[in-house]
């Protein structure tokens, strides 16, 4: 399952050494709500191997502004506390499975 993340969590997970996928939504976003069920599957397959959280941007503003977020949902792969890659806009399991898997 999908951490939800405040910014304490958010902080602690990104310091670690496994790659970390953030998922920064709102409830009022269409696209975020439609992409949910895809990151909940992603969290499940890489359980041990990654971790799989959520960043509700109305809820952490300045996590959200930390990390320009402009658009949501935008995922963002995170390794070692640095960004690692980027995307913007609601994309397919395969799509977000490779994102990680690059990383691992």
């Amino acid at each position: 399952m999908a951490k939800h993340f405040d910014t304490a969590a958010f902080e602690a997970a990104i310091a670690g050494d496994k790659p970390v996928l953030v998922d920064f939504w709102a409830t009022w976003c269409g696209p975020c709500r439609m992409i949910a069920p895809v990151i909940e599957e992603i969290a499940a397959e890489f359980e041990g191997k990654a971790v799989v959280g959520k960043v509700d941007v109305d809820e952490e503003p300045g996590l959200a502004q930390r990390y320009g977020i402009m658009s949501i949902p935008t995922l963002i792969v995170f390794k070692g506390g640095k960004v690692v890659e980027q995307a913007v806009g609601a994309r397919g399991k395969a799509d977000v499975a490779a994102m990680i898997s690059r990383h691992l």
